[in-house]
């Protein structure tokens, strides 16, 4: 199989509220190292990279800010932060809400029973979790499987923010209720977002950022619990792969 960042596509068509205004804000000035969340944005070089430059940026983000970040109350309680995982200029990434105690573990994204249900779910796309990326909004474990805290999710975002900045992805999908109403700015139930595209931008000034489609559905760990809902999460999947122009696998 051809890798996924490899395939060429027809033209695409077309909440924490309490940080996403500030934290896009902050991403459309460059997240300099004076900026208002104290990112500092991995350097923008003249011509795109492809994935070899793209990986290099992830690593350095990962390895210079990520791993030793202590913005929150989190970097006491964490054992391994969460950076992510997958192709350094994937077409499609996926984003979760925050890692669990076998991410926590093994500093790997979704590697849990819920990581083994996303792994089925991206291999009846016909993909492979090589060929995708895969992260949290959160990128330490809150103790006990919590919800993220506000604070949390302020001082945490702008490092996802950053990464879809380097990965450019021509679609995201937002697994779950929290990393939904982040990256859409929304308090909508996951239930009424879910089945169609939304329109993400990594800025809110007009015309700073074009729009990225993003599908919301849900968590695959809601979907262990709730395992009637696979049919309406497969819908879901199955438009995203109509809209990267790729083949809906029979199944």
């Amino acid at each position: 199989m051809a890798r996924m960042a490899d395939r060429t596509l027809p033209p695409l068509p077309e909440p924490d509220p309490v940080s996403s205004a500030s934290i896009r804000r902050a991403l459309a000035q460059n997240l300099g190292a004076d900026s208002l969340l104290g990112v500092r944005s991995v350097p923008i070089p003249s011509a795109r990279p492809g994935r070899k430059g793209k990986e290099k940026r992830l690593k350095v983000l990962d390895e210079e800010q990520v791993k030793s970040c202590t913005k929150c109350g989190l970097a006491k309680t964490r054992h391994k932060t969460v950076f992510g995982q997958g192709h350094g200029a994937a077409r499609l990434v996926f984003v979760g809400e925050a890692p669990g105690a076998d991410e926590d573990r093994q500093g790997l994204a979704f590697v849990g029973r819920a990581g083994k249900l996303l792994t089925d779910m991206i291999h009846a796309m016909g993909l492979t979790r090589e060929e995708v990326f895969i992260c949290n909004v959160l990128k330490c474990r809150p103790p006990n499987n919590r919800e993220p805290a506000p604070d949390e999710i302020r001082s945490c975002s702008p490092y996802l923010m950053e990464q879809l900045s380097i990965i450019e992805p021509e679609v995201i999908v937002t697994l779950g209720a929290p990393a939904t109403r982040l990256l859409l700015n929304t308090d909508e139930s996951i239930g009424r977002l879910r089945g169609r595209f939304h329109e993400f931008y990594l800025s809110d000034q007009p015309g700073e950022s074009a729009a990225i489609p993003l599908m919301p559905t849900y968590h695959p760990a809601y979907l262990l619990r709730s395992p009637g809902e696979k049919k309406k999460t497969w819908a879901d999947l199955k438009m995203v792969l109509a809209h990267l122009g790729l083949p809906v696998p029979a199944r």
